[in-house]
């Protein structure tokens, strides 16, 4: 068992415990997809005599792969995903690994139009019950079938959050917000991308080191509660990276560490 101290107080994980609550990038049509993105796809690579398979008869594996981090699996995505500038990448954004977070299940509400929303005032008493202020949020929306790691979401103008609750979250301190839907705005929404500019700050008060992290897939044996999350990102000079979150649970080890 290993210890951390955060806001005070210290807390336990085991990290031969790991929860892995990231979805595959594998070939073939199915597989989570979003954005009308073409399935991973991974070729052989042939050179002369040389064939990158060992099972055709190759003394290696040498394959290429062709995904679209935004659109196939889990993936992080810094504020870069709606700048123009060159120097917003994921690996210039994320610089630490390590947070302390808070996982929550909600519903989203239908809305009048139709839209299927998380909204505030269904996660503000769920965030409010952490035993302290988390550095991640992770939210699970309900119903949580297991559908989800194969789901075609494109055209299907899947949930997703409120501006507000955006908003919010940045006022609470969260950094960094994981959630298991293909966006955090709607499908189709005319490029407003409310939710995506509310949470990075855009364009006035940039929050660089913030991230969001889509698809994702917490499986229902996973309670709610407090967790250090261990975000796996690669080093892809993109505003998006194919990506692996991995939970720990974390248990107070009692009495407070500090003031």
């Amino acid at each position: 068992m290993f210890t951390l101290q955060h806001h005070g107080r210290t807390f336990r994980f085991d990290v031969t415990a790991p929860l892995d609550i990231a979805l595959p990038l594998a070939p073939g049509p199915d597989q989570v997809n979003c954005f009308w993105a073409e399935p991973v796809d991974i070729d052989v690579i042939r050179v002369g005599d040389f064939v990158g398979s060992v099972a055709e008869g190759g003394s290696t594996n040498y394959k290429r792969v062709h995904l679209t981090p935004h659109g196939n699996g889990t993936h992080t995505e810094c504020y870069g995903h709606i700048s123009p500038d060159p120097a917003a990448t994921l690996p210039n954004c994320l610089e630490r690994f390590l947070f302390v977070a808070w996982l929550l299940s909600v519903e989203p509400r239908r809305r009048i139009d139709g839209d299927l929303v998380v909204e505030l005032a269904d996660v503000l008493p769920l965030l409010q019950a952490a035993p302290v202020p988390p550095e991640a949020l992770v939210l699970r929306t309900l119903p949580n079938d297991e559908a989800k790691r194969r789901r075609q979401y494109s055209g299907q103008n899947p949930p997703y959050i409120s501006a507000e609750l955006a908003q919010y979250l940045v006022e609470q301190g969260i950094e960094h917000l994981l959630l298991d839907l293909p966006s955090v705005d709607r499908e189709l929404d005319a490029g407003v991308l409310a939710a995506h500019h509310a949470f990075w700050q855009y364009p006035d008060r940039i929050r660089r080191g913030a991230t969001i992290t889509e698809l994702v897939f917490v499986p229902d044996a996973v309670p709610d509660g407090l967790y250090l999350l261990n975000l796996q990102v690669t080093m892809l000079a993109l505003d998006a990276s194919p990506s692996r979150p991995v939970l720990y649970a974390l248990t107070e080890a009692g009495g407070w560490a500090g003031h």
